[in-house]
């Protein structure tokens, strides 16, 4: 059972005021709703789906293997996660994200400095490092992938806030068994099926008009 000092810890990693840009980026959210493939009434479905069965559940699987990795075969894993990016957008967004991540991490905590990761593989790292709970961790991994993409949602709907939280809340019970089934998801049986965020990812690389960076 997790400590009170893990989950806090956690908590604080996984905050939207932990400095990794989450903010700036969609994950193909603003080309899909450009292109009409996502309405208000469509959203929610669209966010469970990558959630479930594409970068959600994907990383899941990535931050576990990270997690188990010894420290000398972590840089296999990332370059995995380097590899299942489908775009160089998504391909940034993660290695932004994962660099300001392990930069915060190794500058604040003792334990080593970090290397710089995709995201779910330093925070695998990371946590595996802290001793911190890894069913815990991928679970509010997800809870914090989900509320990213719902807070760009709001934006680019636009969605009112209590819409939007109520969307969060749902996806939010879906965390725990998508966390469950990566984990027990070996590394050689990743995948990501869906296909229509990853395509609109790589349309957004080329739309005319943009407010996030993927």
């Amino acid at each position: 059972m997790a400590t009170e000092a893990q989950i806090l810890r956690l908590t604080q990693w996984l905050s939207p005021a932990f400095p990794i840009g989450a903010f700036a980026w969609s994950h193909g959210l603003e080309a899909a709703l450009n292109e009409d493939q996502v309405t208000a009434d469509t959203v929610e479905d669209w966010l469970r789906g990558v959630l479930t069965l594409g970068g959600g559940w994907a990383d899941a699987v990535l931050l576990a293997a990270a997690y188990r990795a010894k420290p000398s075969e972590v840089s296999e894993v990332d370059a995995i996660a380097r590899a299942m990016a489908p775009s160089a957008e998504r391909l940034a967004e993660t290695l932004e994200q994962g660099t300001a991540f392990a930069r915060t991490v190794s500058d604040v905590w003792p334990g080593g400095r970090l290397p710089a990761l995709c995201y779910p593989v330093a925070l695998g790292h990371a946590g595996a490092l802290h001793d911190l709970p890894l069913d815990l961790t991928a679970t509010l991994y997800l809870q914090a992938f989900a509320a990213a993409l719902t807070s760009a949602a709001s934006r680019l709907v636009p969605l009112g806030q209590t819409h939007a939280q109520a969307i969060l809340s749902r996806l939010t019970q879906l965390c725990p068994e998508v966390a469950k089934s990566a984990l027990s998801t070996p590394l050689d049986e990743i995948s990501s099926q869906s296909f229509a965020a990853d395509i609109a990812a790589m349309r957004h690389e080329t739309q005319y008009s943009r407010l996030f960076r993927s």
